[in-house]
């Protein structure tokens, strides 16, 4: 029986629900204290030494969450979250950049570049497996938001398709009804116009 955090003693796994990670960083040792300290029985952990290799594991196999270092060989963080935000596939990958870095500009280049969260070394691993946790449900009620919205949107534009051709069929038989015809379509329009901004926001 899963036993509740509030009753776990003094330790408990923090990453509880299933997710795959990619710790992305050019320090080996740091990439082993990732594996040690954020893999549990849920959750998995990837590594990789550079940018470029973590292009390809994520073309191989998407994870649910990418760690990223901003200053690598062959292809710095930078580069990856501009690749991975030009990218249809995995532009709401949420990537959260971990670096030694704490400057202001890195701070703000990180972000218009994509990055989900900034943490800065020396990590406390403990506050990052909470951080993970957190983005890793936002990210996913934001999937289900989206794929509700699209289900809706479907659905509205199949009620108007239909109603279409029942105000046709029924304008064929009294031509008097043109003008609630108008009004349908027009109202149909608008509804659908109205997704669309909600969908864009």
């Amino acid at each position: 029986m899963a036993v509740h955090p509030d009753d776990a003693g003094p330790f408990f796994y923090v990453l509880s629900e299933t997710m795959r990670i990619l710790f992305v960083d050019d320090d080996p040792i740091l990439r082993e204290f990732a594996v040690v300290n954020l893999a549990t029985e849920h959750a998995s952990v990837e590594t990789a030494p550079d940018g470029a290799e973590a292009l390809s594991a994520i073309a191989a196999h998407a994870p649910d969450m990418v760690l990223l270092d901003l200053e690598m060989p062959t292809m710095d963080g930078f580069e990856v979250l501009k690749a991975l935000r030009a990218s249809p596939k995995h532009r709401d990958l949420p990537v959260i950049v971990v670096t030694g870095r704490e400057d202001v500009d890195a701070v703000d280049r990180a972000f218009a570049a994509g990055a989900t969260s900034f943490v800065v070394k020396p990590l406390n691993w403990r506050l990052l497996s909470h951080q993970l946790r957190y983005v890793h449900r936002t990210a996913m009620n934001e999937r289900q938001m989206a794929a509700s919205r699209a289900e809706a949107t479907g659905m509205l534009t199949k009620l108007a398709a239909e109603g279409a051709q029942f105000v046709a069929m029924a304008m064929a038989r009294d031509p008097s009804l043109k003008g609630a015809a108008v009004s349908f379509a027009k109202a149909a329009d608008a509804a659908l116009k109205h997704e669309d901004v909600v969908r864009a926001a």
